[in-house]
């Protein structure tokens, strides 16, 4: 016969609530009881009913976690750091691709609503009246997106574009060209935003190319209308862009950084591995990812405003050079 939460209470010496909440809220019940809780439910082969917890506590222990696009290196750092955080605090991540389409990321929320206590939207496509809407089905915290009502996650993305312009000025670069992202990012957004006040400010002359899938072969695909510009830097949107960007550049027998210097945004993976190595702005994937899921958790959308912005950094590596034939300031 299996055992009951009975018999682990008692053999635990303590009140059965102690049990559920240190399998449910371990957060809530010191290490040192949860610690005998769980050794004792361990040896008498005791594990808690989901399905049953889930009726009784009003609560499924399970967060959804919505991503614009798997296949971005972006977003695995991030993933893993959020399901970390959520399993210290005895809940489980259900993740769902959207394939950067609207309508897929408001069906999948719909969807996920009954099944999971709150719902992180990375980079979400859909419109803040949608984003809205949903809120009043399910708790949400969105992450890189403004959006009145739920708590936000945001990387400092003006200020890494900034340090990117600061870094192309002092090598002598006097004319840039920013490959923007896809319509409907809050991200490419922002960053054309800060690069058009960066450019003015430095009298830097910037041409804008987009809107652009976030993809390496969109990248590539812009390659030949930043050489039409005679431009000699480039700072995409993110860095499987920029990738793509020297991959067609230098298909096209431009030499990087001799003639055109590159500059992406994230810090993926491939960033450090590719031949140049790229110049780019480190966002806080992991942080966000652990932030949203305590902000979901501490405050469950529960109507509380909250916005957190987290630091970037510029990270010099060898796509980016002094401009052909400038000296340096």
């Amino acid at each position: 016969m299996s055992s009951t939460i009975r018999d682990v209470a008692a053999a635990a010496g303590v009140h059965i609530s102690t049990v559920s909440r240190a399998f449910s809220a371990p957060h809530l019940v010191s290490r040192e009881t949860r610690d005998r809780v769980l050794e004792v439910a361990e040896r008498l082969g005791y594990r808690p009913n989901p399905a049953a917890r889930a009726l009784i506590t009003g609560r499924t222990h399970n967060l959804g976690l919505l991503v614009a696009d798997l296949a971005n290196p972006f977003f695995p750092p991030l993933i893993k750091a959020a399901a970390g955080c959520a399993r210290e605090r005895g809940y489980h991540v259900v993740v769902a691709d959207t394939d950067e389409d609207p309508v897929v990321e408001e069906e999948l929320v719909l969807a996920l609503a009954r099944q999971v206590d709150g719902i992180l939207l990375c980079s979400p496509r859909m419109t803040n009246e949608a984003i809205g809407r949903l809120r009043e089905e399910v708790p949400l915290v969105v992450v890189n997106r403004v959006v009145a009502g739920p708590p936000v996650v945001l990387m400092d993305l003006a200020a890494g574009v900034r340090a990117a312009f600061e870094h192309l000025t002092a090598l002598g670069h006097r004319a840039v060209v920013l490959v923007t992202g896809p319509r409907g990012s809050w991200a490419s957004g922002e960053i054309r935003r800060a690069a058009t006040a960066a450019a003015r400010s430095a009298g830097v002359d910037l041409t804008v190319l987009g809107p652009n899938p976030p993809t390496q072969e969109a990248g590539a695909a812009a390659a030949a209308g930043v050489l039409r510009t005679g431009a000699t830097a480039v700072l995409a949107y993110n860095d499987l862009v920029a990738i793509g960007v020297i991959e067609g550049l230098v298909e096209a027998g431009a030499d990087v950084p001799g003639r055109i210097s590159v500059v992406g945004i994230d810090d993926i993976a491939p960033s450090r591995m590719i031949s140049p190595g790229l110049t780019t702005v480190a966002t806080p994937k992991a942080a966000a990812g652990r932030a949203a899921v305590d902000l979901l958790l501490e405050r469950g959308g529960d109507g509380v405003t909250a916005r957190l912005t987290l630091g970037t950094e510029l990270v010099v590596r060898e796509s980016t050079a002094p401009a052909p034939g400038r000296p340096l300031t």
